[in-house]
């Protein structure tokens, strides 16, 4: 189904005087990060790309921007508040307890049980009490609601909040003041409180500029209540800082309102998007802040000739899904191979095979020298390989040097 051409009209609950007082609030208290062009993601992709470092904010997330410009309202508004209460998988809780406790106010997190720890204990570094609870977003958010109740805190939303849009929409000011040629954004959705503000901010300073949203195929509810669609939603994503099961009730009309189209990416797109901002670019961002850069790579023709700005929105990702996300890229790349080698049974066999390996240039990862369980007749040996190559053609280039010595191998 194609959606209906935006109207360019903002809904009233969030404007762009609200992004401009936003501005003025932050002013000082969160990082102008850099927007500078990749020439090099640009010469992959053909198009222009200009990264937005939202990674370098002090909690590594944009989402400080939204929490920050809350709280201060919140002072500003008369009576202090007993203290604030966040859902979050990760990011808008640090961007509430760290702003929190530089204003004294008490702040409690209930984030979903498999929260990266590193997003846990950096939260609770920053002096917020953290309430594990549910399997998902909206369970964490159910139970920061009954607490809320329950002990009088004033509960911040991380994305359906005029005043959090309006934060997150002040990317959109600098974006435009440092590079005011873009006329393509690509920016990732999960509630949709990012897309929202930057849209708003976009649609008044240039409207021309097409605004493109990125979900996760496994959590594709913005793209259902934006196309009309039936996308079955996942249990889980390397981008869990956009896992959000129910888009909000304002985020859904902006982004109606103001949004051009939303794409799915899947996992593999994602993960192939972090390898690349690490190995280009030297910066580490999660699962969310590479789907910008997933979708480009997964549809350059899309954007060809364009120039596009991607959000880098957070950095906070596991060492181990790092690491793990690392090894599966080398794999995709073929640098990372498993290769089996048949051979006969006999002193110094192995001695051989790991000599012709060498000889190609390839270096050994692993080696298992397998008996029992082989398919192959008794009197011979199975060896897998795990190998560290330079590209496809070298592992080519490997397979044909054993083969021209008498071994029997294959990539598997």
């Amino acid at each position: 189904m194609t959606p209906a051409a935006p109207s360019r009209v903002p809904a009233a609950t969030v404007g762009f005087a609200d992004i401009e007082a936003a501005a003025a609030r932050l002013a000082g208290h969160v990082l102008e990060t850099p927007c500078v062009e990749s020439l090099t993601l640009g010469q992959i992709v053909g198009a222009r790309v200009f990264l937005k470092f939202e990674n370098l904010q002090f909690t590594a997330s944009f989402k400080e921007r939204g929490a920050l410009n809350k709280l201060t309202a919140l002072l500003a508004g008369g009576a202090r508040p007993k203290g604030v209460i966040a859902a979050s998988a990760g990011n808008h809780a640090q961007g509430v307890a760290h702003h929190a406790q530089r204003l004294g106010l008490r702040a409690v997190i209930v984030m979903p049980q498999h929260t990266p720890m590193v997003k846990v204990e950096r939260t609770k570094g920053f002096g917020a009490e953290v309430v594990l609870f549910g399997d998902t977003f909206d369970q964490a958010r159910d139970k920061a609601l009954a607490l809320a109740a329950q002990e009088g805190l004033t509960f911040v939303h991380p994305f359906d909040d005029p005043l959090v849009i309006a934060g997150q929409g002040t990317i959109a000011l600098e974006m435009l003041r440092a590079q005011p040629s873009i006329d393509t954004l690509v920016i990732a959705v999960g509630g949709g409180g990012l897309i929202s503000g930057i849209a708003t901010a976009v649609r008044h300073l240039k409207p021309s500029v097409r605004i493109i949203g990125v979900q996760t195929a496994r959590f594709p509810a913005m793209v259902n209540a934006f196309k009309g669609t039936q996308h079955a939603q996942g249990t889980s994503t390397i981008a869990e800082g956009i896992a959000v099961g129910q888009p909000g009730q304002l985020t859904r009309v902006l982004v109606k309102d103001l949004v051009d189209d939303l794409v799915l990416v899947d996992e593999g797109d994602i993960e192939q998007a972090i390898v690349m901002l690490l190995e280009i670019e030297k910066t580490l961002v999660e699962g969310a802040g590479a789907a910008g850069l997933a979708a480009l790579v997964k549809e350059p023709a899309r954007y060809a000739g364009r120039h596009v700005g991607l959000v880098l929105c957070g950095g906070n990702i596991d060492p181990m899904l790092l690491a793990a996300i690392i090894e599966r890229g080398m794999v995709r790349a073929g640098r990372l191979v498993r290769i089996r080698v048949g051979a006969r049974d006999t002193p110094g066999v192995l001695a051989r095979i790991t000599a012709v390996v060498a000889e190609a240039g390839a270096n050994i990862d692993e080696v298992h020298h397998q008996r029992a369980f082989s398919t192959l007749s008794a009197q011979n040996v199975e060896v897998e390989l795990v190998l560290q190559t330079r590209n496809p053609s070298h592992v080519r280039e490997v397979v044909e040097r054993l083969g021209a010595a008498g071994f029997e191998a294959s990539v598997y």
